[in-house]
């Protein structure tokens, strides 16, 4: 049977003849035939023109995702395996770094809706468009076949699946249940991830080489001064760019969290790599090692300028603060306060890493954030270097959207 039509209003191709992989309902007139959700679907220009291949999504406000622009292309199981095998296969250099990688992100991997991470032996699924739904079986099948992995947990997010129309996912899909903990190792620190509570899919793989930034950064100083910097690590989430910076010679570091439970396993990864680590919540006695704090970051900012405190590296990697464009100024009064309390502690010579994962605040817009808070600070910077998410991280260039992670590698004069 021929695949239903979706045709668009007049002037809405543009996008698409430009490769943008997305359909927004207000762009479409018109579908003509019968579609079932995830169903595939040929997205047709006013004049009829074919523009690509997608599939259909009557319940969301992204009304199709497109797999092709390539109208002889056969949108079939093998086609599906294909691209599931070359994503994977694209992040085989980075084994040598880590065994947690990201092996398909959405839109970047041409799958749109489908995102896996690997921890060891595990495969962690976020499936959250219904094209990626209807295929979910020969997908998991390829991406079995395509690791050697027979575990997969599903950590689709429920409010994500609900906007697209999606009932709630989550749990086993093949194998066994993840245990409680799984260890992965990163350029040679090893953390415990629970992958079934934890943040995203339980751990930030995106930010693999920021933290070897921060390692390498530490390592700098020491070997300048002879003397480990003090370290400042803000929403410290489970520890990683704390202990990366302990492991690297940091003198101390100090690690803030809302979130006992967190800090909790921040803790358990700092032993697990043989770093002295006061346990959360222990009285400070102003010793080196690693200090857990849990805490409000934007007050304990102020508790710490309070206190004198200083600094010669501050991490700063919030949550996402805005995810839409209405919450945008809000969100950038946050990240400029907590920027500015930053460059209040930070030491003459000492480094800012500062992040933002919203991807509604573009990059020109965060450094624009960041610059009002350095002149708000009454201090001089250098603006050492641009960040972002590591290669399995990839940003399609069709989608620029895509690119949520940005930060900034900051040098106080």
């Amino acid at each position: 049977m021929a695949a239903a039509a979706l045709l668009l209003k007049p002037g809405k191709e543009r996008s698409l003849l430009r490769r943008h992989p997305w359909v927004h309902a207000t762009a479409v007139a018109r579908i003509e035939g019968e579609a079932a959700p995830g169903d595939l679907v040929s997205v047709r220009a006013s004049d009829r023109r074919f523009l690509a291949w997608a599939a259909y999504s009557p319940g969301s406000l992204l009304r199709a995702r497109c797999w092709s622009f390539d109208e002889a292309e056969r949108i079939d199981d093998a086609w599906f395996a294909a691209r599931v095998a070359a994503a994977v296969a694209r992040r085989a250099p980075l084994r040598e770094a880590s065994n947690a990688l990201r092996l398909v992100y959405g839109e970047a991997d041409r799958l749109p809706g489908l995102v896996v991470d690997q921890y060891d032996d595990q495969l962690v699924v976020q499936v959250q468009a219904a094209g990626v739904d209807a295929r979910r079986e020969p997908l998991l099948d390829a991406l079995c076949r395509a690791t050697g992995c027979g575990n997969v947990y599903d950590r689709s997010d429920s409010a994500l699946r609900e906007r697209e129309g999606l009932t709630p996912g989550g749990g086993v899909l093949r194998g066994r249940a993840p245990p409680a903990h799984l260890r992965i190792v990163e350029h040679g620190v090893q953390f415990d991830v629970d992958v079934r509570r934890g943040h995203k899919t339980g751990f930030y793989i995106d930010q693999r080489d920021n933290r070897r930034l921060a390692a390498e950064l530490v390592r700098d100083q020491l070997a300048r001064t002879g003397r480990g910097p003090r370290v400042l690590n803000c929403f410290c989430y489970t520890g990683g760019f704390s202990v990366a910076a302990a492991r690297a010679g940091a003198a101390r570091v100090d690690s803030v969290d809302s979130s006992a439970d967190a800090l909790a396993l921040a803790h358990a990864n700092a032993r697990l790599n043989g770093l002295p680590s006061a346990a959360p919540g222990a009285p400070d006695d102003g010793a080196g090692g690693l200090h857990w704090t849990a805490a409000d970051v934007f007050e304990h900012l102020r508790t710490l300028r309070d206190r004198n405190a200083r600094y010669d590296l501050i991490v700063l990697d919030p949550p996402k603060f805005a995810t839409n464009q209405h919450q945008v100024e809000r969100a950038a009064r946050a990240y400029k306060d907590i920027n500015l309390g930053a460059l209040r502690l930070l030491e003459p010579g000492g480094r800012l890493l500062s992040f933002s994962c919203s991807g509604a605040i573009e990059v020109d817009l965060f450094q624009k954030i960041v610059a009002g808070a350095v002149f708000d600070a009454g201090v001089d910077t250098f603006l050492r270097a641009r960040l972002g998410a590591g290669a399995d991280h990839p940003t399609l260039m069709t989608l620029p959207e895509g690119e949520y992670l940005k930060g900034l590698l900051l040098e106080r004069v």
